[in-house]
């Protein structure tokens, strides 16, 4: 439905050298479990990126042997201390996290560690060092990039358009809205007319984007922080009227590919969370056994686009060759 541009090939290019790791830690001996416990503290999954990360990590802790504990904490410091507090009180081996802040979260993860339980972070990372035994995230920074070239290259260099950003306490908001603005802002054509929070949520996205429509009937283009919120935004679109207009999101939702696929979005950047999901609960199992930890605390993982030429090879947050 929407016209697609002559230098798709050239930046599809981004797949030669934006490459994820293979799956299995084929060179890491893994070693099993002897049915201790390992909780997965994610946020909520009703949004299907946090739903698959933490399958991910509890199917790969049970292959292991690890009995398994799986909460959520819907984004809010308080109830993920609670959950910490379970998870020191049941005796857990260890905690795979996805966090509720990158401040709020620091005590929390430092009080495990001095009950001897190490967190290992997936997907956002933490205000610290030396707290938690790794972190495991994306390459926010790169992956936006990689967004925001595609996206200049669907607006021509030129047009009005819409940044939604994520929750502004999640430090992935700030890089990746770092990212799409270091591109963008080379092209003096482009006009970022309104840039706000819609908080990770598509409902408050769709709230966000039809207000901002009212008065800026212009819009050529919105570029947001994640998927959920960009699924909001082409809601709000398709409600105005508005299906000309390009919209690029980051994570690589199904949700996000199927609208891909329909004409809806336009591309999404995919984070392999089912790679650092599954390395995250490997890391732990070795803890767990042997007390090594990982070389690196921080360990960053590239992200790959997923645009209308290539969605027939994606499959739950993997994209093949």
């Amino acid at each position: 439905m929407k016209h697609r541009f002559l230098f798709v090939a050239c930046l599809l290019a981004l797949l030669v050298t934006v490459v994820v790791p293979t799956m299995a830690q084929d060179d890491m001996d893994v070693p099993m479990g002897n049915g201790e416990l390992i909780v997965i503290i994610t946020p909520s999954h009703d949004n299907p990126f946090f739903q698959a990360e933490a399958d991910v990590a509890q199917a790969r802790a049970e292959e292991l042997g690890y009995e398994t504990l799986v909460l959520v904490h819907d984004d809010d410091p308080n109830l993920q201390d609670q959950h910490f507090d379970v998870a020191i009180s049941q005796g857990a081996a260890a905690i795979i996290l996805d966090n509720a802040g990158a401040d709020a979260s620091i005590a929390p993860i430092e009080r495990a560690k001095e009950a001897g339980i190490p967190t290992f972070l997936i997907d956002r990372e933490i205000n610290a060092t030396g707290i938690a035994a790794s972190q495991l995230v994306s390459n926010n920074y790169s992956c936006a990039v990689a967004g925001a070239e595609y996206f200049v290259g669907l607006m021509g260099e030129e047009g009005q358009y819409v940044e939604l950003l994520g929750k502004e306490t999640d430090t992935n908001a700030g890089v990746r809205s770092q990212g799409y603005n270091d591109v963008i802002g080379d092209f003096p054509d482009l006009e970022l007319v309104a840039v706000q929070t819609a908080n990770w949520s598509q409902t408050e996205a769709f709230d966000v984007m039809e207000t901002i429509l009212q008065g800026n009937p212009g819009i050529k283009g919105v570029i947001s922080g994640n998927d959920t919120m960009a699924l909001g935004a082409v809601a709000a679109l398709e409600a105005a009227g508005m299906n000309d207009v390009f919209v690029v999101g980051l994570d690589g939702s199904p949700d996000a590919v199927a609208s891909i696929e329909q004409g809806g979005m336009d591309a999404t950047v995919l984070q392999p969370l089912a790679l650092f999901s599954a390395m995250a609960v490997d890391q732990a199992s070795v803890y767990i056994q042997t007390g090594e930890l990982p070389a690196e605390e921080k360990q960053s993982i590239d992200c790959l686009l997923v645009t209308p030429e290539n969605t027939m090879n994606y499959s739950n947050f993997v994209l093949s060759e």
